[in-house]
């Protein structure tokens, strides 16, 4: 029985998304103070098996299933998220500077498709106070991500200075790196993803990267709206740019056969869709990807997993590992357990 879905999902969904997911966080890492509650979370929602373990981008993960950016866009909540069985979590976006993003309401759900439009316009506190949460975590064998960004005001052709900055200031905390042009919610980010701005960016944290020590897996996060060609670029830049892997995919601006009335998205308006109504298109960008890359450049594949049979899907197109966010609102916290347990019949 998903107490989740009979009890607690019911409410969630009496308040307006964003003040639910507030909320919903709240309420967990207050639970989490309890004496033995996380003892009892942990009974519940963990499931350790050495089958689970993977080994990406020269990275150790417990298990191949992550925590997507945007859930946890200013790292307060990545270690109380971890409890759920999460073998890596990724944080951000985050902008050098804090931004308030777009004007609320600005997150929407489509429950009839289980699904997400957002706007959200990437809001965060910015970048010093993100390096303050993710430099003090206490649990150090946990993978966390730093999803990274530029701020709305800053032009394109300066983005490659945000990026920098949240780079260098990130690197001593975070274990792995993915640059974001792909979100539909900052205007014109996305023309970042065009081949020559896009390699010269890429280029350019690269060259940062590689100074270091002991320089970090550097990945990429691609929309599932791209065409084959732009697909064809982007598989070149990885090549070009040593790229350690790519992240398949953010949220679409399409809005083809949702079975939410064409009224009420238009009533909506603009933003990223998530969830179920991308899964095909974010599978088959996987496929793609894989079928050109082969394991040279590994995918963390995202988009619509809401279910053990979603995430084999999308490791059978060519996925190394999977990030779910929107399955996790709809379904619960149970469900990276059922994942596990659906790799475990599989192993």
């Amino acid at each position: 029985m998903n107490l989740y879905k009979l009890l607690l999902k019911p409410f969630f969904f009496l308040l307006p998304p964003e003040r639910a997911h507030g909320f919903t966080l709240w309420l967990f890492e207050t639970g989490l103070k309890i004496p033995g509650i996380k003892q009892l979370i942990s009974a519940t929602f963990q499931l350790e098996d050495t089958r689970l373990r993977r080994q990406v981008f020269g990275l150790d993960f417990s298990n191949p299933i992550g925590l997507a950016a945007g859930f946890d866009k200013n790292g307060r909540h990545f270690e109380a998220m971890s409890q759920l069985g999460f073998g890596f979590v990724e944080v951000g976006t985050v902008t050098p500077k804090p931004q308030a993003g777009n004007p609320q309401p600005r997150l929407f759900r489509l429950p009839a498709d289980e699904g997400l439009i957002n706007r959200m316009g990437s809001n965060n506190d910015g970048l010093e106070a993100l390096v303050e949460q993710v430099k003090n975590r206490k649990q150090q064998g946990l993978i966390v991500g730093g999803n990274i960004g530029k701020n709305k005001v800053t032009p394109n052709e300066e983005a490659w200075s945000d990026y920098q900055k949240c780079f260098e200031a990130l690197f001593p905390y975070v274990d792995y790196f993915v640059v974001n042009v792909s979100s539909p919610n900052t205007p014109n980010l996305r023309a970042l993803q065009e081949k020559e701005p896009l390699t010269h960016l890429l280029s350019s944290l690269q060259d940062l990267n590689l100074k270091k020590d002991r320089p970090k897996p550097l990945l990429l996060k691609i929309a599932p709206d791209l065409s084959p060609e732009q697909l064809d670029d982007i598989v070149e830049i990885a090549r070009t740019t040593k790229l350690s892997g790519l992240i398949a995919t953010n949220t679409t601006i399409g809005r083809d056969d949702l079975q939410t009335s064409s009224a009420r998205i238009s009533e909506i308006g603009a933003g990223g869709l998530s969830g179920q109504p991308v899964k095909d298109r974010s599978t088959e960008v996987i496929r793609y990807l894989a079928q050109q890359l082969g394991k040279e450049v590994p995918i963390i594949g995202v988009g619509g997993i809401a279910s053990a049979q979603d995430a084999l899907d999308k490791i059978a197109a060519g996925a190394s590992l999977v990030q779910i966010y929107t399955g996790l609102i709809y379904e619960g916290p149970n469900l990276v357990k059922e994942i596990k347990k659906g790799l475990l019949k599989q192993a």
